[in-house]
């Protein structure tokens, strides 16, 4: 029996590391694997989010206003800011060496939410450690 090399891709994922193998082959379906080079812009500032990154090898430099806020490396995810509430980019991203990275569309983005609870509750708390990461500290 092969392995499908993107299931074995999404089983490195820490986002995905409670889904069973079945429903690894279910997500490697929604995903596509792409190869960008060193300088790609994938996600500028402001405009309406369309994809759902998750980083499989490389880097990638997330900016908001042209100020660094962080660096993402293999296993990390981003645009799903926009994705889950429809409103445009709050920051940019850039490919800062060569990179592989798996995309998944908007509707698939959502397909996937709805149907893997743990990665909807994975999602959830990044997106809460992030928000945490760029406001004051509360006392």
């Amino acid at each position: 029996m092969t392995t499908d090399p993107k299931v074995e891709l999404l089983r490195r994922v820490p986002l995905f590391g409670t889904c069973p193998h079945t429903d690894l082959q279910r997500i490697a379906a929604l995903a596509d694997e792409i190869d960008v080079p060193a300088g790609k812009r994938i996600i500028a500032e402001g405009t309406t989010g369309q994809e759902f990154f998750i980083i499989i090898e490389g880097e990638v430099r997330v900016e908001r206003g042209g100020e660094e806020l962080r660096t993402l490396g293999p296993g990390e995810f981003l645009g799903e800011i926009a994705l889950v509430d429809d409103r445009p980019h709050s920051a940019s991203a850039i490919v800062t060496k060569p990179s592989r990275l798996l995309v998944v569309g908007h509707r698939e983005f959502h397909s996937l939410l709805d149907a893997y609870p743990s990665v909807q509750l994975q999602v959830l708390q990044a997106l809460a450690s992030r928000i945490r990461a760029v406001q004051p500290q509360q006392d």
